[in-house]
């Protein structure tokens, strides 16, 4: 770590007082501190820089390290609270930072490492700075710094920013699991160190710059071998949770996911598949038994949370709850894409980086056609229809076990003729009273109970006739917005 600290020393140096960097000696007012933090992690974004920095022990007109008195660690922020907290409290968002003191040419030396802004301006005390020259200016009076700064925010990708800095390549491969990640592209294992560095550099699963070699966000996510290895992450790790009963009360069983999505993927749908009860079937005189769910539903549900959630909200990451009648997958974050278009519309991510690998190693549908497949599955279950929630902080789908049609609710039965006319009219075909008693198994002398289940899909303003004009008693039908 020393070594690390005199070159990262090294180079700050060289680089001088910009955007990202200030030079100080011992000046140790909190409110200062602050609103240097503020306009150093902005001068970082508009610069793409990983990191800004505060190093207090160097003469900021001659670069000469001096050393400092000043402690971070007996400073107060105002009202005598610790520094460190009280920094923390007033910044939006609440950027990581923190404080390093080390000795560099036998001087002590207090660096203060700032993460870039990310999604919108830092602010501190309620006010965005910028560094201007040598000075710190408010953000609000350089509009055209502040359409920059925005601009930068549009450009950023969750998936490149750093998950871990100033990796040796030791760190690297003791970290990500390269041997699945050539396996899982179908790529050649190099047979030496820098063959199997570069291709991961290729890949933006490692990031390397002045200050040494980084792993990515992205590498974390797909391929950590642990992902408690990575403090940014781990809270996205998938939770499964197993219940009792149908509340949330009783929890019998809870798994959380220790590797990257990648290399875990396969691990975590097979564990999930394990939990589940089997119902029983009687085919052709035979006794059988399926899961109470398709595997593939399951496959394509599970990818989607994990692909498409909102990584911006901190705290809470995939979660798979299996309840005795239901299973619930709940991702942050809202959809991009209306849920009554799940079904039919090319797939919009906002993560579409870590989108592009995962359809590269075959976990979800390059085509967008993987909710197309998994309702199929379900209808030949003929299990009820999956709910699609789209609330103002998760997305969840709902997938519900096997109940006749007189147990389910009006709400169940719209829902399923929905699906089943977008289907219909995705394979070049038209719903039609026969077509949805087959999908939901009524005989046809039961035709009438269809016709008050396709009356209030019409009512509901989801399908529409596909011929107004036609007069005859055997209507088909499309979706609404065909």
């Amino acid at each position: 770590m020393s070594k690390k600290l005199d070159k990262l020393i090294e180079i700050l140096l060289r680089e001088g007082e910009t955007e990202w960097i200030e030079f100080k000696e011992n000046n140790d007012n909190p409110q200062v501190i602050g609103e240097y933090l503020s306009a150093l992690s902005n001068g970082a974004a508009l610069l793409e820089k990983a990191h800004a920095y505060l190093i207090y022990g160097i003469e900021d007109s001659t670069r000469k390290v001096i050393g400092t008195n000043f402690d971070p660690s007996k400073t107060k922020g105002k009202g005598n609270e610790d520094l460190e907290p009280w920094l923390a409290r007033l910044l939006d968002p609440r950027i990581d930072f923190k404080f390093i003191s080390h000795v560099y040419e036998d001087k002590p030396i207090v660096i203060i490492q700032i993460n870039s802004a990310h999604t919108q301006p830092t602010k501190f005390s309620g006010k965005a700075f910028i560094r201007i020259g040598e000075h710190r200016k408010s953000l609000s009076d350089y509009p055209e710094k502040e359409r920059r700064l925005w601009d930068c925010f549009s450009r950023i990708k969750f998936e490149f920013n750093i998950a871990l800095e100033n990796q040796t390549s030791d760190e690297i491969l003791s970290k990500i699991d390269y041997p699945a990640f050539f396996e899982l592209l179908a790529l050649p294992l190099p047979d030496n160190r820098a063959g199997i560095l570069s291709k991961l550099k290729e890949e933006r699963v490692i990031y390397e710059d002045e200050e040494g070699l980084h792993i990515t966000n992205l590498g974390g996510v797909l391929f950590a071998k642990k992902l408690d290895d990575f403090p940014s992450l781990k809270r996205k790790a998938p939770r499964v949770i197993i219940y009792k009963d149908e509340s949330r009360v009783n929890a019998a069983k809870e798994e959380v996911g220790r590797k990257g999505y990648a290399v875990g993927f396969e691990g975590l749908i097979n564990w999930i598949d394990d939990q589940l009860p089997s119902n029983e079937f009687i085919e052709e005189a035979l006794r059988t038994k399926q899961k109470m769910y398709p595997k593939v539903a399951i496959r394509e549900f599970v990818a989607n949370a994990l692909i498409h959630q909102d990584f911006s909200i901190t705290g809470t990451g995939p979660m798979i709850e299996i309840f005795p009648s239901r299973m619930e997958i709940t991702n942050p974050g809202q959809p991009l894409v209306d849920t009554l278009r799940f079904i039919d519309h090319p797939p919009r991510s906002r993560n579409e980086e870590l989108a592009s690998i995962m359809r590269r190693m075959n976990i979800c549908e390059e085509r967008g056609s993987g909710v197309d497949r998994a309702i199929i599955n379900i209808q030949l279950y003929q299990l009820p229809a999956p709910e699609f929630q789209a609330e103002d902080s998760y997305t969840r789908v709902t997938l519900f076990s096997y109940r006749e049609l007189k147990d389910m609710d009006r709400k169940d039965k719209v829902r399923a003729c929905y699906q089943h006319c977008v289907l219909t009219w995705l394979q070049k075909d038209f719903m039609s009273n026969a077509t949805l008693r087959q999908r939901l198994n009524v005989k046809e002398k039961n035709y009438s109970m269809v016709s008050r289940i396709i009356k209030d899909t019409l009512d509901a303003g989801l399908i529409k006739v596909s011929d107004p004009e036609n007069k005859s008693t055997k209507k088909k039908y499309i979706p609404v917005w065909a």
